[in-house]
């Protein structure tokens, strides 16, 4: 009996398989992943379902998703996603497998987004991050390190093979450029073009405030440059949610979860997710107002500490941001010691939108992986114990030579195919003949300097100008490069006048004994024209963009200097340096300024020849460059520069005439202050003591072209005032849009405000009064009288012009005819 229910019971079981079998082949199998279509990040808990139908689910944490199906409910599907255009994807119902890549691309707004309840819950949320951000920013802890792997990539975007093919590229040369396109992307093909990593070791100390980067490993084909490299670790590139602002290149934009940011923002909680047994908030923000500097996008936020699990943030489409079309910034934080939550990672992508957006642009891709997270341990106090700055970045020294082998080891992640591809490409691209010329027309353009084996030439625009006395002026450069030597530098040039038919020139010579910190000898000797102000000027009067800009009925003057200088420079790493000068200088005025006749003669020495020494003290704690060979840019620093200028006339050498002691000292700063723009300053004054021509006492900078120069008086002629003793202050604030995000027209514009004030208090003692003040000649005195500008105007016209409206507000009434109490200024700006 018991074995025939066994037959039966076998029989049964075999039957119900038979029958399932053709259930089992029909099957149909759905899989695939939902992503950023810009910053590639996986969206988790998106929504998949089909089409005019009931069935559905949410992508996972990761942003997977898998349906297992008898029958297909629809033949397309409808993916949304809070902050995303809805996608609608196409089945081929004929297939019985399916794996998708959904790309969502960002537009809807988060506003759309309906969340009933009376109760305003993401105000609430909102209210519970910022009270607990003191416990979840990372800052708090007394010290930690961490191993940083930093990756920046540059993608060529919106390539058209056809025209690259059709003579913007030589065929034959580039075609294997042409062959690395990207076009996986119908809609925007990309082109791989430049990739540099960096991986480092970190360490933030709290009290004393100190941070240290030590750079293991550096690859970046074609760029040598240190300074270059220290940028692009994790020091300068540390982006903190938790901070009200968040820097976005040279602008500052208000955090979603600042703690001044319900002002900015609109708050909202769609849903709530659980994730290996934890629950998230799901945290939408979108910004309350058009044209302010804010973001939009979502965050998940953990319920219990309060702390954000990962953030997307993208550039609000009313930003006030040059050259960017599109922009997204990811953080993502892991446990840490199963209590910490820490960075784990970080994207940047931005879409460069340089000539329009239907141009060929750039997309930057910068992506920062954090790893072997330490918190308050006590090594990294040991290391940062002997520190003496506030931050350092040191390169190792075989940092610049690491091995693929030590990469493929030492890689937070594995490069894809494009980036693997990358190194071969620009390795090639560098070595091609055509791509140098390219680059060399692309530098001369851009610099004014062509490189000619060991010798450059340059610059262009100061090859023609000229002025009233010279007429038209020709100029020829020639200096050496780094081919010729890493460590002097010759440099000279040869100028001929067609009216005063005389032949001019200067040459010099520098001697580096250190790049950092920087330490140099520098010789100058020079015969030429004085132009005055070279410090002041940002356009200069040697120029060719000068000549057609020069304000009318305003006489020209000019000195002939000749003059021999010996400069000797010593840096130290804390900021602080040291400039010693010996300056030979004899004048010859020329024209419009009183000549040697009309000034009293010396008792001793040749009139109008001094010998000076010079010592100048400056610091700039933190002050960051980026240094070429012998030249360097200034990148500025987050603390106010000071300097100190003592010089001293010494008579009887090399028939010098004068006695006299200069002291001049200046304090300056730009500061950002978000959400109000950012302000700069400069206060400064200085006294001579002694009894001396004009040439060698303080000559207020004015300004007699219609270029807007922001170092001087816009209003004020040059020679028009001249002091020995003097105060002054020059400010300006940039507001950034202001009062111009409220109308419509300009915002779309982007326009932007400021306004500024330049004051200077000065006087002149009887004594140079008597030597210096000869009648039909422009010399004003302020006796003590107040000179004060005020100016104000549109910045960021189309992306690149500034028009300044300038006051001459006092001292009243004006000067003689010649001087206007209004004018109006144009500049040219580059910046984001």
């Amino acid at each position: 009996m018991m074995n025939g229910k066994r037959v039966i019971r076998s029989i049964f079981l075999i039957f119900f398989a038979i029958s399932a079998l053709p259930a089992v082949a029909q099957q149909k199998i759905l899989k695939g992943i939902v992503k950023d279509g810009h910053s590639d990040e996986m969206v988790p808990f998106a929504s998949i379902q089909f089409k005019k139908s009931s069935f559905g689910k949410l992508t996972d944490s990761a942003g997977n998703f898998s349906f297992v199906l008898t029958h297909w409910p629809s033949d397309t599907l409808v993916v949304s996603y809070v902050g995303f255009d809805d996608k609608l994807v196409f089945i081929d119902t004929t297939q019985k497998s399916i794996n998708l890549i959904i790309s969502m691309d960002r537009g809807k707004s988060p506003g759309e987004v309906v969340v009933k309840g009376r109760i305003n819950r993401g105000l609430m949320l909102w209210k519970k991050i910022v009270k607990n951000k003191p416990q979840n920013n990372r800052t708090k802890f007394d010290n930690f390190s961490y191993e940083l792997y930093n990756k920046l990539q540059i993608d060529i975007n919106k390539v058209n093979k056809d025209k690259l093919q059709k003579g913007i590229l030589p065929p034959k040369a580039f075609k294997f450029i042409l062959e690395n396109i990207d076009t996986s992307s119908e809609a925007n093909p990309i082109l791989p073009v430049y990739l540099t990593e960096t991986i480092s070791d970190y360490f933030y100390q709290q009290s004393p405030k100190k941070t240290k980067e030590i750079i293991k490993g550096n690859k970046t084909i074609g760029i040598s440059n240190e300074s270059f490299s220290k940028f692009l670790g994790g020091m300068y590139q540390n982006i903190n949610v938790y901070n009200n602002y968040i820097p976005v290149f040279d602008l500052k934009f208000v955090s979603p979860i600042s703690d001044g940011g319900d002002a900015f923002y609109t708050y909202k909680v769609p849903d709530t997710q659980f994730v290996a047994g934890k629950r998230y908030f799901h945290f939408v923000f979108y910004p309350k107002h058009k044209g302010e500097n804010t973001f939009q996008g979502d965050a998940w936020i953990e319920d219990t500490s309060f702390a954000v699990q990962k953030m997307n943030l993208q550039l609000s489409p009313s930003a006030n941001v040059n050259f960017i079309e599109k922009l997204s910034l990811v953080q993502e934080y892991q446990l840490v010691n199963d209590s910490i939550w820490f960075l784990s990672k970080d994207k940047f992508i931005a879409d460069f939108a340089l000539l329009g957006k239907k141009s060929i642009n750039f997309i930057g891709r910068k992506t920062t992986t954090y790893k072997n997270v330490k918190v308050n341990e006590p090594e990294v106090d040991h290391v940062l114990s002997g520190e003496t700055l506030k931050e350092s970045v040191v390169m190792s020294k075989n940092a610049s030579g690491q091995t693929d082998e030590y990469w493929k080891l030492n890689r937070h992640e594995e490069l894809n195919t494009n980036e693997q591809k990358i190194y071969a490409t620009v390795d090639t691209l560098l070595k091609m003949p055509a791509f140098k010329r390219w680059k060399e027309r692309l530098y001369f353009i851009g610099t004014g300097y062509k490189n000619i084996g060991n010798y450059e030439i340059g610059p262009w625009f100061n090859w023609v100008s000229g002025n009233i006395y010279e007429g038209l002026r020709l100029r020829f450069d020639l200096g050496t490069n780094v081919k010729f030597s890493r460590k002097i530098y010759l440099h000279g040039y040869l100028a001929y006048g067609f009216t005063d038919n005389n032949f001019k020139g200067m040459f010099e010579t520098k001697y580096m004994f250190s790049r950092n910190p920087r330490s140099y000898v520098h010789l100058i000797v020079k015969n030429d024209i004085d132009y005055g102000q070279t410090y002041y000027d940002e356009i200069g009067y040697d120029n060719i963009f000068a000549l057609a800009i020069r304000k009318n009925q305003v006489p020209v003057k000019l000195l002939q200097i000749q003059e021999v200088e010996l400069n000797l420079y010593k840096e130290w790493r804390n900021g602080f340096s040291v400039k010693g000068t010996a300056h030979r200088m004899v004048y010859n005025p020329l024209i419009n300024l009183p000549t040697k006749e009309e000034i009293a003669a010396p008792a001793s020495g040749e009139i109008f020849n001094s010998f000076e020494l010079s010592l100048r003290l400056r610091f700039a704690y933190l002050e960051r460059y980026l240094e070429t060979s012998f030249n360097r840019t200034n990148l500025g620093s987050d603390y106010p520069i000071g300097e100190i200028r003592i010089v001293k006339g010494i008579p009887g050498f090399l028939k010098s005439a004068y006695s006299y002691t200069k002291v001049g000292i200046n304090i300056s700063d730009w500061a950002s202050i978000p959400p109000v723009g950012s302000i700069y300053y400069s206060v400064y004054a200085g006294k001579t003591f002694g009894t001396v021509p004009y040439m060698f006492l303080n000559i207020a900078p004015g300004n007699e072209i219609y270029y807007y120069n922001k170092y001087a008086f816009n209003l004020m002629n040059r020679y028009e005032y001249i002091t020995d003793q003097y105060a002054g202050l020059i400010f300006e604030h940039n507001i950034g849009n202001g009062i111009f995000r409220l109308i419509p027209p300009t915002r779309i514009l982007k326009f932007r405000q400021f306004w500024n004030f330049k004051m200077l208090v000065g006087s002149l003692s009887q004594e140079n009064k008597t030597l210096n003040f000869v009648d039909g000649h422009p010399f004003v005195d302020l006796s003590g009288k107040t000179y004060m500008e005020l100016g104000t105007g549109v910045d960021n016209i189309f992306r690149f012009f500034r028009l300044d409206f300038v006051w001459r507000v006092l001292p009243t009434p004006l000067p003689p005819e010649g001087y206007k109490r209004f004018g109006v200024f144009v500049s040219f700006r580059i910046g984001f």
